[in-house]
């Protein structure tokens, strides 16, 4: 793992940079983007073992506006409803929709300069809020991005104006969503309304649901962590990566 600084046009960005424990570069590029308890050493296992599969992993941290923080006691920040929002509300606060599409091409300009990244393609996988983040990034920049992973993602097909699944005739990704069956932000009908936007616009998808699995199943440090359901998002995910981005 590497510590990187991107050039955003608010700032400099912090993120952090993985590669395969062996072998010669250059490797295909994939965007990690965070869930809501923001960056901590589950999702650099999560993105170095991604990285190991044969792919340069770029984890932005999209809290970056907030300045420095460490990273957040996930069991303390669970035992209540107040303590969560009080523990994630100021780091939320710092991004919207916008900024987060802003802060993808950020992320993208920064793999083109990178020689360990191969040019071309680029995947993206997100997860809690990062499902949204990279559908969006797949919508504002059609023609870089050839995967998008979402798992565990809520309000992704809404009556929202900035909905993500509006953006489906610009996606020319081919997409694999998965939410949980006990995850109320993400319910069959939003799924079903994802699908049917993605079918419609002629984008390659699967959406569907885990059975048995809740909001944040595959990060595993979450209290919900589920291990059958994060293993399969792994071989789901490989399997799309490997599919689009390597030869």
């Amino acid at each position: 793992m590497q510590e990187v600084r991107i050039g955003t046009p608010d700032g400099e960005m912090r993120g952090y940079a993985f590669k395969p424990g062996a072998g010669a570069g250059p490797w295909p590029p994939v965007i990690f983007f965070m869930d809501a308890p923001a960056i901590r050493p589950a999702l650099f296992e999560m993105s170095q073992r991604i990285a190991d599969h044969g792919y340069y992993v770029l984890l932005p941290d999209l809290f970056w506006r907030a300045g420095p923080y460490e990273p957040i006691d996930i069991k303390a920040a669970f035992q209540s409803e107040e303590l969560r929002r009080e523990t994630f509300g100021r780091l939320m606060a710092t991004t919207n929709p916008e900024k987060q599409v802003s802060d993808a091409g950020a992320c993208l300009a920064f793999l083109a300069d990178q020689p360990e990244a191969k040019g071309g393609k680029v995947g993206v996988t997100g997860y809690c809020m990062g499902a949204g983040v990279a559908l969006r990034t797949a919508g504002a920049y059609p023609d870089a991005i050839a995967a998008v992973g979402g798992f565990h993602g809520g309000r992704l097909a809404t009556d929202e104006p900035n909905s993500p699944h509006l953006l489906a005739p610009k996606i020319n990704a081919r997409v694999y969503i998965a939410g949980g069956d006990e995850d109320a932000g993400f319910p069959p009908a939003q799924a079903d309304r994802l699908r049917d936007a993605l079918t419609a616009a002629g984008v390659k998808n699967e959406v569907t649901i885990y059975p048995g699995a809740r909001h944040g199943y595959a990060p595993p440090d979450m209290p919900v962590y589920d291990r059958e359901a994060s293993e399969r998002h792994f071989r789901e995910l490989f399997k799309l990566l490997d599919e689009t981005l390597k030869p």
